[in-house]
């Protein structure tokens, strides 16, 4: 299939590891120009060497602290100056810590909105002007958490629900500009994040974490954590030419993990 993503400008957030740089690294695979972004300026030159190495479309950088309008405004400047345009959003961010609802002060709170619910917002707001020139793809990631709470996780599993009302609501409104506007929750993808899940899991139950991992994956059909690879191709896809007709969903690539209808 030619998912039509050859020459395409894809401005790819938290993506310097984990599931960011893996969704980057397939749009680099099928001919996309990638603008890579992160805080750490070290990390994202690193990444940026591995993905020139596949020889296929091109790769920039632009360290960025999403949690701050003006450096986003800079990363998306920097975007233009670079590739002339932005055809397609990944809108990415690390979690939030883990804890329960009386551990959390109201700055904790504050810090989770403005990494995991406003940086999506505000980035969508920059870039909307180059979508709507000749339409465009944003997929933002959220969690399988927006389907089934998860334990211990009260920040994210409030503030990713709120990606998903806002990736709805944006699919509608942007429709006539030919804009598809989708969410992908993963569930558990073998990343730094699931470790530090799975440790803080195992400090709080008194567990050890291989009882923790095996607890884990024996809630997973398929019997196995994902890697990024997989998750990164549904990602790609959704981001793609090839999607034509979907928008305003939300994808669980979790294994069949979530077991709600």
């Amino acid at each position: 299939m030619d998912l039509g993503l050859k020459n395409k400008v894809a401005l790819v957030i938290a993506s310097s590891q984990g599931l960011g740089k893996a969704v980057a690294k397939e749009l680099v695979k099928e001919g996309a120009h990638v603008m890579l972004t992160s805080r750490s300026e070290d990390k994202l030159a690193e990444v940026k060497e591995e993905l020139e190495a596949l020889h296929g479309g091109k790769v920039a950088y632009f360290p960025c602290d999403i949690t701050k309008n003006e450096d986003i405004q800079k990363l998306v400047a920097r975007t233009h100056e670079v590739f002339g345009k932005i055809d397609i959003l990944l809108n990415n961010a690390g979690g939030p810590p883990s804890g329960k609802f009386d551990s959390f002060s109201d700055e904790a709170w504050q810090q989770a909105f403005e990494l995991n619910l406003l940086s999506y917002i505000r980035i969508i707001r920059e870039v909307l002007p180059d979508l709507r020139k000749e339409g465009g793809r944003i997929v933002n990631i959220a969690s399988i958490s927006v389907k089934t709470p998860l334990p211990n996780l009260v920040l994210s599993n409030t503030f990713r629900n709120g990606i998903v009302g806002l990736s709805k609501t944006l699919a509608d409104e942007l429709a006539p500009d030919k804009i598809l506007v989708n969410v992908v929750a993963p569930g558990k993808i073998e990343t730094d994040r699931l470790k530090y899940l799975n440790e803080a899991n195992a400090k709080a139950r008194e567990l050890s974490l291989a009882e923790v991992d095996k607890a884990a994956i024996a809630g997973i059909p398929l019997g196995r954590y994902g890697t990024p690879e997989e998750f990164a191709k549904a990602v790609v896809f959704l981001l793609s030419d090839a999607n034509t007709y979907i928008t305003g969903s939300t994808l669980y690539v979790d294994g069949g993990a979530v077991k709600a209808i």
